[in-house]
């Protein structure tokens, strides 16, 4: 986990050094803090927060099921509550397309010409990963409700 900063791996961060690691505004962090319990960076006079190797590593896992697997926040507690951080960590861990040069997953989606208009999201967008199928299904039939409302505009 060592970083151009010049600091050991094992160094605690700032909440700016970690929020640019993960491309996560820092009051994002501070809220995450407020809704996930594990969170806990060392505080110190003043109110400044210092993460702990552990801690970004939760967070980054956090990030990732929150932005790139469609959980919601809810969701991640339950998670947490059931399994507990080692097993998220391990699944994440284990998880194949974790990769350090892959991008950010709260890079938005390219727009996409459709009928001379640009969208914000491809029509052929997977469904996030994590979901049941009966909720991907009606995520599918809603999408294609607003589609056939938007060509009807």
């Amino acid at each position: 986990m060592a970083e151009n900063s010049g600091k050991s791996a094992d160094a605690f961060r700032t909440i700016s050094e970690v929020s640019d690691r993960l491309d996560v505004p820092q009051h994002v962090l501070r809220f995450w803090e407020t809704k996930f319990t594990q969170v806990k960076p060392l505080k110190r006079a003043g109110g400044r927060r210092y993460y702990r190797p552990e801690d970004i590593e939760l967070l980054e896992r956090l990030r990732d099921l929150l932005y790139a697997e469609g959980y919601t926040i809810r969701g991640v507690q339950k998670l947490l509550r059931e399994k507990g951080v080692k097993a998220l960590l391990a699944e994440q861990n284990a998880a194949p397309e974790t990769k350090a040069d892959a991008p950010p997953p709260s890079t938005p989606p390219a727009a996409v010409e459709a009928d001379g208009q640009a969208m914000l999201f491809p029509m052929q967008a997977a469904p996030p990963t994590g979901l049941p199928e009966s909720a991907r299904a009606a995520l599918s039939e809603v999408l294609q409700e607003l589609q056939a409302i938007r060509a009807a505009l």
